[in-house]
């Protein structure tokens, strides 16, 4: 693959996207099978920063236009055994399922739905829960029940998102960051993570944590709180909390953010995944 000529090739179709639906418009089509197999990715970490292809969102743009809506949905690998009845597609949409999970080595449940264009890495599970177009989910990541993955978030290696964890798609602009959790970082049950926030790696947010763009991460490790937006710094122990701010109506709490402690690196990680919150003792 040829990915300079890949990207002279979409950078064409946006100059003048009505050509999208002809043979011109087959340049699309190779970016999605790329996303889906792994070979190409929204964004890419260059050894000292976060780097988003631009070019690439354009292309899954691109191909909601390319594509008409039909219906898709899972097949039934044993549809001959006995008791099991093949599948009906269920959806209605411009984008397939994923189907190569095999190939990949990844185990998607029942009730787990990942489109076309998104890729999982070998040792990874799907349990009821969704990964969007562009999306990267890489090896041995966890995405649990109800949890999804929006539009182009790229989340790293080991990651576990428990249970309704919602991370937030960023495919416009074409050239935002998406939003990133780097490796070895745990996402405790209901915490959503949006607006191209990143996470650092090993990093443990407590259930219920909320961060946008604009959230407030208050580190109280200190003798006076830092704040910063949009980065969790790598091996944090985060927490849901509030910060009073005064309206004309009145003071009142706004959600931040709070950073309480790091994740001890002596800890086994598996058991720290657990244990890193009750360290300081607040849920999981």
């Amino acid at each position: 693959m040829d990915v300079s000529d890949l990207q002279a090739r979409i950078e064409a179709l946006v100059a003048d996207p009505s050509t999208v639906r002809g043979k011109k418009g087959k340049a699309v089509d190779e970016v999605i099978a790329a996303l889906d197999e792994g070979r190409l990715r929204v964004a890419e970490f260059n050894g000292e920063s976060w780097i988003t292809h631009a070019w690439i969102k354009h292309a899954i743009l691109l191909y909601f236009a390319r594509m008409e809506s039909e219906h898709v949905g899972p097949d039934c690998a044993q549809k001959d055994a006995p008791g099991v009845r093949e599948f009906s597609p269920t959806y209605f949409d411009k984008v397939p399922t994923k189907r190569n999970y095999k190939k990949l080595g990844v185990r998607c449940v029942p009730g787990g739905i990942a489109r076309y264009g998104s890729f999982l890495g070998r040792g990874a599970i799907l349990m009821p829960g969704f990964v969007n177009i562009g999306a990267y989910v890489d090896e041995g990541s966890m995405v649990d029940t109800w949890a999804t993955v929006g539009s182009c978030a790229q989340i790293g290696k080991n990651v576990h998102l428990a249970g309704g964890v919602g991370i937030g798609g960023v495919l416009e602009p074409a050239q935002a960051s998406p939003v990133i959790v780097e490796d070895s970082a745990f996402i405790g049950s209901r915490c959503i993570v949006v607006e191209g926030v990143r996470i650092g790696t090993g990093a443990v947010l407590g259930a219920g944590t909320v961060i946008t763009a604009s959230t407030s991460i208050v580190d109280v490790r200190g003798d006076e709180p830092v704040i910063t937006k949009g980065y969790v710094a790598p091996r944090s122990v985060v927490i849901p909390g509030t910060m009073p701010k005064t309206f004309p109506a009145g003071q009142y709490g706004v959600p931040v953010a709070l950073v309480i402690g790091t994740r001890s690196e002596s800890t086994d990680m598996k058991t720290s995944l657990n244990a890193a919150l009750r360290d300081y003792e607040v849920a999981v």
